[in-house]
């Protein structure tokens, strides 16, 4: 695999970026670019599960940035992301974004949520709805429960995972931790860079994400989300069913639909595909907000 016909170890191109102390929850890593003009508006990026900001967004960066102010935050046992020995929660993670844009100083933001990330956009417009303009979300879907006793089984035993990676010994944990991430980026774009930020993720964190992604389940409220929304359906994604993307997308009264012809990681591997779908997606929830009335109570 390569990206723009070259296979290179060296970081790509990345906005400025810092740790941020959030009071009470920890330390994360924030990456903002201004964007072209001191008003334009925020669109705060949300990463999948296992991955990181700049993973997840390195190819999105600055397209957006020539339209809006770009925020994106490593999510908690993820990345520079925040670490707990609370068991890993979304609703923690969409606090968590609430918490970055209050000391960021943010009223309203767009939230782009990929993958896991899409979980976390749904749970920070229903719980912090005055911060959320509008909803662009991605590869994504409002429930992951699967039918499959199989994949239920699965599920259930990550949490098990999780406590047993706690209590492995650092230097066997490490070993198996290298050979996961051999697995995912050998051969392909920037390995080593990318092999360096998978690294920096706490396995037993992310085993708990995985199981918390997996009981995921918005289909009782989901109908209720009242901002402008996208969804940006990858149309090849063998992880998350087109089919199950775009019921997202139905549930969601005045939801847009946009395809992208990619699998689960088309917002790297199909960049040249998703990250115009993602620049036109955010460009017109943004004129769509500029309309939208004063948001309902928040419910928690």
């Amino acid at each position: 695999m390569r990206y723009n016909g070259q296979v290179t170890a060296s970081p790509p191109p990345l906005p400025p970026g810092r740790t941020l102390t959030l009071p009470g929850r920890g330390t994360t890593f924030v990456r903002d670019l201004p964007g072209p003009t001191p008003d334009a508006p925020t669109v705060f990026l949300l990463h999948g599960l296992g991955a990181t900001a700049d993973i997840n967004w390195f190819p999105s960066y600055f397209p957006l940035g020539r339209h809006f102010r770009v925020v994106a935050m490593d999510h908690r046992g993820h990345g520079q992301g925040i670490r707990s020995w609370r068991p890993f929660r979304l609703e923690d993670c969409a606090d968590d974004v609430a918490a970055v844009a209050a000391a960021l100083d943010f009223d309203r933001v767009v939230l782009v949520g990929y993958s896991m990330g899409g979980p976390i956009a749904q749970l920070t417009w229903r719980r912090h709805r005055g911060l959320v303009a509008g909803l662009v979300l991605c590869a994504t879907a409002r429930s992951f429960a699967s039918r499959d006793p199989r994949q239920r089984l699965l599920l259930s035993s990550l949490v098990g995972l999780s406590v047993a990676a706690r209590v492995t010994p650092a230097g066997v944990r490490s070993r198996v931790t290298e050979n996961l991430i051999a697995s995912r980026v050998q051969g392909r774009p920037r390995a080593e860079w990318a092999a360096e930020e998978f690294r920096r993720g706490d396995t037993s964190t992310i085993l708990q994400a995985a199981s918390a992604v997996g009981r995921y389940r918005a289909t009782p409220w989901i109908g209720e989300v009242d901002v402008p929304t996208a969804v940006i359906v990858t149309e090849r994604d063998a992880l998350i069913s087109p089919d199950r993307q775009r019921r997202l997308a139905e549930s969601i009264a005045g939801a847009t639909t946009s395809s992208v012809d990619g699998d689960h990681a088309a917002c790297i591997m199909a960049a040249h595909r998703f990250v115009p779908a993602l620049v036109d997606a955010c460009a017109g929830v943004v004129t769509r907000a500029g309309t939208q009335p004063e948001p309902s109570s928040p419910r928690r």
